[in-house]
């Protein structure tokens, strides 16, 4: 990757972030000479300890990237801000010690947004590294490292990203992400469940918070909160920006549109209250731009990013709009059904069909291709996967397979478990051409240790079914995240997995398989 970090400076700002450790030294003195100072005069008495949730980035554009931070010096007792706006000042440079600083400014963090900051600084130079940092009183934050995407209409090469889903805080640590941080990426995709609504368990690996599942704005933010505090977690943040959706968990299990997991305990009111608060916590939370801070109970999610004419991400939401979950094969058929919505989905239709981008990227959170759970003739099926949306499949497999469609590859989180699959015309039925490739990602921590005696059952499991199913191309169990090497002839994925997430030091990550898909040609193969 052109201008990159070596890989001893990369660690060294990704271990500040996770260390929490401020750059005092290099305050107002790192500004331009002859410039203005770089911070405002002190504003009044705050309490210590403000950037406990370290800083990220993320929704890279060519001139802008989204710069992020919350304070909460009690981050997970409601965050411990007093009642008023605070100005937070923050500078990018082009050096890690802030003696080049292009941009600076200042933002008010405001109570009723949890104390966060989005900045979307303008006039940064495309496919260019820059630092950032905030101050706040006294105090400053970790620096953070982030990058904007290429020129538009420009060429690039290459292209290197992870994508990852699934951290259940209870089941694990997070030392994967000291892996991603090595990896000196261009962007992290995180695809959904980047918090769990499940209430504490006191024999969990790391209890959550609270007495219960979160309801209000207030149990979202301190759940958010807890999550944000593991160094691991910041430090993949601080690393890299991030391009982030949502799925379930973020919410409610397998919640659909206004429809909870169980509406016969959670009436609409209550669910409509607790969206809304959820999608608060969140926005409040991520490093997305104010075009997604939400409405009430709705949120713009959906979003596509361009990485010159090489690459396409186009972010899905497949939460909103979609129809309630049936119980039959025969329901899902339902032609009236639809995972995206309408609007959602001629957005992506037009996104895939106009460009001239060489590779479209799908950042979804479940699984597309059909995935039967039970080997011989009796079938099953996760219908809240697009097996139970069927209608909405084709259609997207119709556009997949139009030529004026470049290289589909669908990017897909969920399972806890890996998945490499064929994507067919006509996926309820076996041998229709191939029009792209699904790469179904396992889970950060969600599922937890997976020793070899859980891969030998894995195995036992699903291999009679992967016989059955020729579009199945790889299926594995341990944790882990997929790393992705794109450029003009081909995209080289690899598995990055390992078998022990309950301990804090962690276990060797190791390359466990590659994939590679080649441009021009549909479907994926086992290198």
């Amino acid at each position: 990757m052109p201008d990159s970090l070596s890989r001893r400076r990369l660690l060294g700002v990704a271990a500040g972030a996770a260390a929490g450790v401020g750059l005092g030294a290099h305050s107002a003195a790192a500004a331009t000479p002859g410039s203005a100072p770089a911070y405002a005069s002190a504003q009044a008495a705050l309490p210590t300890g403000l950037f406990t949730l370290g800083v990220a980035s993320g929704d890279p554009l060519p001139t802008s990237t989204v710069l992020w931070t919350r304070l909460a010096p009690d981050p997970v007792a409601g965050g411990g801000m007093p009642d008023q706006a605070v100005e937070v000042h923050w500078e990018v440079a082009t050096d890690e010690r802030f003696r080049r600083v292009v941009r600076r400014g200042s933002e008010r963090a405001l109570p009723e947004l949890g104390h966060s900051v989005h900045v979307d600084p303008q006039g940064l130079r495309p496919g260019t590294e820059y630092f950032y940092r905030f101050k706040a009183g006294k105090e400053i934050s970790p620096t953070g490292r982030t990058r904007t995407a290429p020129a538009l209409g420009s060429r690039p090469g290459s292209l290197r990203f992870a994508f990852a889903s699934c951290q259940n805080f209870s089941a694990g640590y997070y030392h994967l992400y000291r892996d991603v941080v090595q990896q000196d990426v261009d962007f992290v995709a995180f695809l959904g469940d980047y918090i769990y609504e499940s209430a504490p368990v006191a024999t969990s690996v790391r209890v959550h918070e609270g007495t219960g599942e979160p309801y209000s704005l207030l149990d979202y933010r301190d759940r958010h909160a807890q999550y944000r505090t593991d160094a691991d977690l910041q430090a993949g943040h601080a690393a890299a920006p991030w391009i982030v959706t949502l799925d379930d968990h973020e919410i409610d299990n397998n919640w659909a549109d206004d429809i909870p997991q169980d509406p016969g305990n959670q009436t609409p009111e209550a669910f409509r209250a607790r969206r809304i608060a959820a999608f608060q916590a969140w926005y409040e939370h991520m490093p997305v731009r104010r075009t997604s801070r939400p409405n009430g109970p709705d949120m713009q999610v959906f979003r596509r990013f361009e990485f010159g004419d090489l690459a396409h991400v186009h972010v899905l939401d497949t939460r909103q709009y979609r129809s309630d979950q049936v119980a039959t094969v025969a329901e899902a058929e339902d032609p009236s059904r639809t995972m995206l919505g309408r609007r959602q989905e001629k957005w992506l239709d037009a996104g895939l069909l106009s460009g001239r981008q060489q590779w479209n990227l799908l950042a979804n959170q479940t699984q597309v291709a059909t995935n039967d759970r039970t080997a011989g003739d009796a079938d099953s099926f996760d219908l809240d996967n697009w097996d139970g949306y069927r209608a909405s499949r084709r259609k997207l497999m119709d556009t997949f397979a139009s030529p004026r469609v470049a290289n589909p590859v669908v990017l897909t989180g969920d399972r806890h478990s890996t998945f490499i699959m064929n994507l067919e015309r006509n996926p309820e039925q076996q041998g229709t051409p191939v029009v792209g490739t699904e790469l179904c990602g396992t889970s950060i921590t969600s599922g937890g240790d997976i020793p070899p005696s859980a891969q030998q059952q894995f195995h036992t499991t699903y291999d009679p079914i992967a016989a059955e199913w020729p579009h199945w191309r790889y299926w594995d169990n341990r944790r882990g995240y997929l790393l992705c090497d794109v450029d003009r002839e081909r995209m080289e994925t690899t598995l990055r997995a390992t078998e022990v997430v309950t301990k804090q030091e962690g276990a060797p990550v190791i390359s466990a398989a590659r994939f590679v898909t080649e441009s021009g040609r549909r479907g994926v193969t086992v290198a």
